[in-house]
């Protein structure tokens, strides 16, 4: 069984290796590639059977309504909160994601920038390269010991209550379900409780502004926020209030989905520190990733789904 034309959608060709293609090429009569604001699109959707897109690409129900004989949409990454899962349902439309490549990286990125934030390595190497090595200035602070709040226990908020564990740190964790484990708290109790904490969400309809206004209030003073989520999540303006006050820290990565205008409101903050896309950018979730994406067409054609999130 193969598909009969497959779309890539905002693809270069330079995502996969030719290996990858090969295989792809095994299971379909065609292969095109067209960009979103492509005035060819719409015809290039006729006939497509099976539409691959990345990470910020939107898929919505006019752009599938178009692709009359869609049968699979695949997603080169984890996130699908631009894609109308619950309409793609409707037209027994499977969409599958990328799940669990990355557990490794983000869990140890998300130490990275917590350990460089509390013993301010930065700071520390900056002053190194100017030839001052007095330690005077410098006031660390241990994870040991330390209330951790996770939010989201998936896979990555698994490992990274793991791993809080075994510096020493008091883990906590709210998940929409409970879980064995771990010590479970409400919300507000881990938001007003916790001197760490980790944002875990997937991007759903309900996880969408998930840290509001009145959660924002509620985090501790002095605490850190890692945010390896989209920042969908979080109520935007809210947390430049917060900000403002200057008692808490905040941490995001998924800078790439954000507009020049939301991260013009962030980067004034020297308590908001803002990376590129790096936590799951490892070597080996890269090759994972590259794996887990074509198995997905090999399995699906094989009428057994994997990876399947509607």
């Amino acid at each position: 069984m193969k598909f009969n034309k497959i779309l890539l959608l905002g693809y270069s060709g330079n995502e996969l290796e030719e290996e990858y293609w090969k295989r792809i090429d095994a299971i379909c009569a065609e292969r095109v590639i067209v960009s979103l604001d492509d005035s060819s699109l719409q015809e290039n959707l006729k006939g497509a059977d099976c539409l691959l897109v990345k990470l910020g690409a939107k898929v919505g129900q006019n752009l599938i309504e178009k692709a009359t004989d869609l049968k699979y949409i695949g997603m080169l990454g984890t996130g699908v909160g631009g894609i109308d899962i619950d309409y793609a349902a409707s037209r027994g439309i499977a969409v599958c994601n990328i799940a669990d490549y990355a557990t490794e990286g983000v869990a140890e990125f998300t130490f990275g920038v917590i350990l460089d934030k509390l013993r301010e390595l930065e700071r520390a190497k900056q002053q190194a390269r100017e030839n001052n090595y007095s330690e005077s200035t410098f006031t660390g602070t241990e994870i040991k010991g330390k209330n951790f709040g996770v939010i989201g226990l998936g896979n990555i908020g698994k490992r990274i209550a793991r791993i809080a564990e075994g510096f020493g740190a008091k883990v906590s964790y709210w998940s929409k379900n409970k879980k064995q484990g771990f010590n479970f708290q409400e919300i507000d109790s881990l938001l007003k409780n916790s001197d760490i904490i980790t944002v875990n969400l997937s991007l759903v309809p309900e996880t969408n502004g998930f840290l509001n206004e009145e959660r924002i209030k509620m985090i501790k003073k002095g605490a850190l926020v890692v945010n390896s989520s989209p920042m969908e999540l979080i109520d935007l303006d809210a947390l430049v209030a917060r900000l403002g006050q200057g008692d808490i820290s905040f941490i995001l990565d998924h800078s790439d989905e954000m507009t020049g205008e939301q991260l013009a409101k962030l980067k004034p903050f020297k308590n908001c520190i803002i990376y590129p896309p790096i936590a799951y950018t490892t070597n080996e979730a890269t090759e994972l990733k590259k794996g887990i994406f074509v198995g997905n067409l090999e399995n699906f054609l094989n009428n057994s789904p994997s990876n399947k999130v509607n």
